[in-house]
């Protein structure tokens, strides 16, 4: 399990919430609650949660969140071991990137390189490796379905060919009913997985419910 370390640099990240609101990308994640099913204690607390969601100029009752805001940059501040580690180890490690076809160092808490998108943020480059895969999977990728309601949920497992280590977990939830044909699945998170694909599979669709700390809006 990786250590505690020093908490990143919030006035940054609050300057890629801004950007990322600006340029339309939060529209791509759903919900999620910081409480961790794990540990049933919150991930981070409740200033850090006030200060993404006012950034990104959201209206957020705590615990109940922005998926991409809470996973993707909430998560970084978190100091709560879980029994997976702490929960920045997804985007810090590189396992999840790889498995995504990224460089081990794309999730990381920075702009885009200097030869690529050099003013990218997190979310930007975390929302273009896992949205295209979770709305269109990979031909012979693990895909479960299930029901919330009347709301589609979908988790991929991403495997890439020939490469060892975990697969990426992409799990997402549709914004509104399934009678509505066109409504896209929006992110709530990514992360390495290592355990039975087809049991995992299995018991989604046996047992639809949010999962991975989401919360299907109303």
């Amino acid at each position: 399990m990786n250590a505690p370390h020093p908490a990143p640099d919030l006035a940054f990240v609050l300057d890629c919430v801004r950007d990322d609101a600006a340029a339309g990308r939060l529209a791509e994640w759903g919900s999620s609650s910081v409480i961790d099913e794990h540990t049933n204690t919150a991930s981070f607390g409740r200033a850090l949660f006030d200060a993404l969601h006012a950034a990104a100029g959201l209206h957020a009752e705590f615990p109940v969140g922005h998926a991409g805001l809470i996973h993707v940059y909430g998560y970084w501040f978190s100091e709560v071991a879980t029994p997976f580690g702490f929960k920045r180890a997804r985007w810090q490690d590189g396992e999840l990137a790889r498995a995504l076809g990224r460089s081990d160092d794309a999730f990381h808490l920075r702009r885009g390189s200097p030869l690529r998108d050099p003013e990218s943020t997190p979310l930007q480059r975390v929302t273009e490796a896992a949205l295209p895969p979770l709305r269109h999977p990979i031909a012979g990728s693990p895909v479960g379905e299930a029901l919330i309601g009347e709301r589609l949920s979908r988790v991929v497992l991403v495997e890439r060919a020939g490469a060892d280590g975990p697969a990426a977990l992409v799990y997402g939830i549709a914004a509104a009913s399934v009678t509505h044909v066109d409504e896209p699945l929006r992110l709530i998170t990514a992360f390495p997985y290592e355990g039975d694909r087809q049991e995992l599979i299995a018991e989604f669709g046996a047992y639809p419910a949010p999962r991975w700390n989401a919360v299907a809006d109303s």
